[in-house]
């Protein structure tokens, strides 16, 4: 399975901000959306991620304010990419290796979309759940022999 298999699902609803918008209005959108990240563009290329976990880092180290912080300052600006073709076990073990909760999805320059930890999980589970169904199946229409102990073993 691949990204562009969760994109599918998923849709193509994008959250963008700027580097130089106030944190504060990024932070009205998050919530409003009901989001936990966006993404930072400038001019049309990826500079950056803002989640709630550098929001919160900034909060804390500003004495519990937004105060005039811009994006800029607080954005992860060397985030984890991917690719649509990257397959989700790759992409599942750079999340974890990184503790990174989401992920922009990369076309060249072309922002294709964000994949959450959340949808790289429920991608994996929905995956074995139908291989598991049709295991199951396989085996209960498995040929059963009429009568097992009547077979000679053959020498």
């Amino acid at each position: 399975m691949k990204v562009v298999d969760i994109l599918r699902v998923k849709g193509g609803t994008l959250f963008t901000v700027t580097p130089d918008e106030p944190l504060k209005v990024s932070l009205d959108v998050m919530a409003e959306r009901d989001i936990g990240s966006l993404v930072v563009m400038d001019h049309g290329d990826l500079v950056g991620m803002l989640t709630f976990r550098e929001v919160i880092q900034a909060i804390v180290k500003n004495g519990g304010s937004v105060g005039g912080t811009i994006v800029r300052t607080v954005m992860d600006d060397a985030p984890l990419t991917c690719t649509p073709e990257t397959e989700i076990d790759e992409v599942r073990r750079m999340m974890l290796g990184r503790h990174a909760r989401y992920m922009p999805v990369m076309n060249g320059k072309t922002l294709m979309g964000v994949i959450s930890l959340y949808d790289v999980a429920k991608a994996v589970v929905d995956s074995q759940d139908f291989e598991n169904r049709m295991l199951k199946a396989y085996i209960r229409d498995w040929p059963v022999e009429e009568n097992p102990a009547e077979i000679e073993p053959k020498l």
